[in-house]
């Protein structure tokens, strides 16, 4: 095995969550395929990655919905690495990401958590060389 490619995060609707990884987060969108059965097969990645997607899956009943926002249990859940924290800071922030801290400088990076449309809780993280 060489990589995880795919993580799924369920979302209350398609396309708005697009939007928010598209225009607030700067992700570009690899793939929306109509599965014919009234669902999707959408994925976002951060522009110029290679690696792991996110499929963004509709939720599909009421144990589905009652986990959109809540998939870590209000633990940071997903790290997304930048080599330009502080514009990528001021251009989400621009965006009305909500972030939940001021930007923090650690040993291992700077680094500010927020949260995405639907609640859950990412690092913008630059890490130290």
């Amino acid at each position: 095995m060489s990589h995880i490619a795919l993580v799924t995060l369920v979302v209350r609707d398609y396309d708005e969550a697009v939007a928010f990884y598209r225009d607030a987060l700067g992700f570009e969108l690899v793939e929306d395929t109509d599965r014919g059965d009234g669902s999707r097969w959408v994925v976002v990645r951060p522009r110029a990655a290679s690696g792991t997607g996110l499929l963004l899956a509709r939720a599909k009943d009421g144990a589905q919905e009652a986990s959109v926002g809540a998939q870590t249990g209000g633990r940071v859940g997903f790290f997304l690495h930048t080599e330009d924290f502080a514009g990528d800071h001021a251009r989400m922030s621009a965006a009305g990401v909500r972030f939940l801290e001021e930007p923090r400088h650690e040993t291992y990076g700077s680094v500010a958590v927020f949260e995405d449309l639907y609640g859950n809780r990412w690092d913008l993280l630059q890490p130290t060389d």
